[in-house]
């Protein structure tokens, strides 16, 4: 699988302890899941929830969305076990919390090719002030395929105010930003808590998908339909597009270098951006085609 030619733009957490939660995410049309056998799931239910969702994964159902699972550190007494049991569910990635530096990244490769997994991608929670000071080397480490911004431990780490702009935040999200694209990793930004709140919900989507990232991680299924609706092409970013690469293709075609569209500039980075707005809106598509 590519990763970044999948929409990721809703991205849930699924408590790895509730079977229900399991059941009801095979029908939600979210891009991915992140199947959660850490925060989300009470040390005295850590073992049972790793049982559930291995059976819950091998019975699949999940359609086309991406499969993550979230296990707990090596710095626990559940780690180790976590990663050992997951190692023949089919998983698309391992998410490791709290990574702070590449280092981190191989020790868990090695792990996995012990454990006998195939060749699974490394998703790296980028929660502390060490990860994001250390984005650009972990964003270069072999087999990472994505960050996922933790802004509710980065806040609590930083000690920081929490603001409807997210301005003490703005400075992490941009450096993990900057550091997975320089490597061309997936960029998931953090939760919204207020899962009630549709208008604030939209509203730090909107800065998300402007800051550049590929989509929001979810702590409810009531936060995906909006979410869908932000981090996807609008049907007039999508016309734009298509204008903008027929004009220039039209300019080329006479010699020129450059085009005109609405009053503005076209040329080729423009052509390049609009070409990835086209796959975008045509790889979600298709997504939600299979997934009917």
């Amino acid at each position: 699988m590519s990763h970044r030619s999948h929409p990721h733009r809703s991205v849930l957490y699924i408590p790895g302890s509730k079977p229900r939660a399991l059941e009801k995410a095979r029908g939600l049309p979210v891009d991915a899941i992140i199947f959660d056998l850490e925060d989300a799931v009470a040390p005295d239910e850590k073992a049972q929830a790793r049982e559930t969702l291995a059976e819950a994964l091998v019975a699949g159902g999940y359609g086309s969305r991406v499969r993550l699972v979230r296990i707990n550190g090596f710095d626990t007494e559940w780690g180790e076990a976590d990663l050992a049991r997951m190692a023949d569910v089919g998983a698309d990635g391992i998410l490791l919390p709290k990574v702070g530096r590449p280092e981190h990244v191989a020790d868990l490769r090695q792990r996995m090719a012990a454990a006998g997994y195939p060749d699974t991608p490394v998703w790296a929670m980028i929660e502390t002030c060490e990860g994001v000071l250390n984005a650009a080397a972990i964003a270069g480490a072999e087999g990472i395929a994505g960050f996922v911004l933790g802004t509710n431990d980065l806040a609590k780490e930083l000690g920081c105010r929490n603001r409807a702009d997210r301005l003490p935040l703005m400075t992490a999200l941009q450096h993990s930003l900057l550091a997975a694209r320089c490597h061309g990793l997936v960029a998931l930004d953090g939760v919204y808590n207020a899962f009630r709140d549709e208008e604030g919900l939209r509203a730090e989507c909107e800065q998300g998908r402007d800051l550049g990232f590929d989509g929001k991680t979810l702590i409810h299924p009531g936060q995906v339909a909006i979410t869908n609706q932000v981090f996807a092409p609008s049907e007039a970013e999508v016309d734009l597009a298509r204008r903008q690469i027929a004009a220039f293709e039209a300019a080329c075609a006479e010699g020129q270098g450059v085009a005109v569209v609405d009053g503005s500039i076209v040329e080729n980075l423009h052509v390049e951006t609009a070409r990835k707005t086209l796959a975008a809106a045509d790889a979600i598509a298709a997504m939600e085609g299979q997934d009917q």
